[in-house]
């Protein structure tokens, strides 16, 4: 059976940029999902937009797992910055994933702590040594760790809880939660993502302005992953 690389975005600027990528495109629908099947660099690729937040991500993730054999998943996006060595469209490749929002402390646990699977899900490495080989013109690489919630981290006081508290270089919406499906059905996975704003609270304008480029450097860098697999 053929295996595919899963390519898992939120929004639909990431996905068009990437989808200009691939070849002998074909488009199906499982469960109100368009999945786009084609080839990136010679690769069978899958690539599907889920919508935003962890429920979204989460349903197409176990969607995608259900219906095909995976090589790996791969999700790209945008993200917000935590920590001041990033810049704007600089990438940030998840060594670690944590949902920051997820809040059992009245159990005596820590913030982020999930039962049955721990605070941390870690990328897979053979996918991380591939990624940490990739360059892209002008734009700083670099390894971290990525946090996810359902919420729009706009306020600078959150910001600075979710860097102290994980140590995490930025904030998303749909990483953790992808890498923890990954986890549950044994699927390697990398998350990667490029750096569309920081949490000053009126950062919804620099995510509108930016988002695009953002995407270009995705779709730059899928195209060179899907070359070094």
């Amino acid at each position: 059976m053929k295996k595919y690389i899963g390519i898992i975005v939120a929004e639909i600027e990431e996905m068009n940029a990437i989808k200009n990528l691939m070849l002998n495109l074909e488009e199906l629908q499982i469960y109100n999902l368009n999945i786009f099947k084609g080839k990136i660099s010679n690769k069978d690729c899958l690539l599907v937009r889920s919508g935003v937040g962890k429920v979204n991500a989460s349903r197409t993730t176990q969607i995608l797992t259900d219906n095909f054999k995976l090589e790996c998943i791969i999700n790209l996006g945008s993200a917000g910055r935590l920590k001041d060595y990033l810049n704007i469209g600089d990438i940030v490749i998840g060594e670690k994933l944590v949902q920051h929002d997820f809040d059992v402390t009245a159990f005596g646990r820590d913030k982020g702590y999930i039962p049955e699977t721990g605070m941390f899900f870690e990328c897979d490495n053979s996918l991380l040594q591939k990624c940490v080989c990739i360059e892209i013109d002008n734009i700083n690489i670099s390894t971290g760790i990525i946090a996810s919630g359902d919420v729009f981290c706009t306020d600078i006081k959150m910001k600075e809880n979710i860097m102290s508290k994980f140590n995490a270089d930025c904030v998303e919406m749909e990483g953790a939660a992808i890498a923890q499906v990954c986890y549950l059905n044994n699927v390697p996975f990398i998350v990667v993502r490029s750096i569309s704003d920081s949490p000053n609270g009126n950062n919804q304008i620099d995510f509108n302005e930016y988002l695009h480029f953002a995407s270009k450097n995705c779709a730059d860098f899928i195209k060179q992953f899907c070359h070094l697999c």
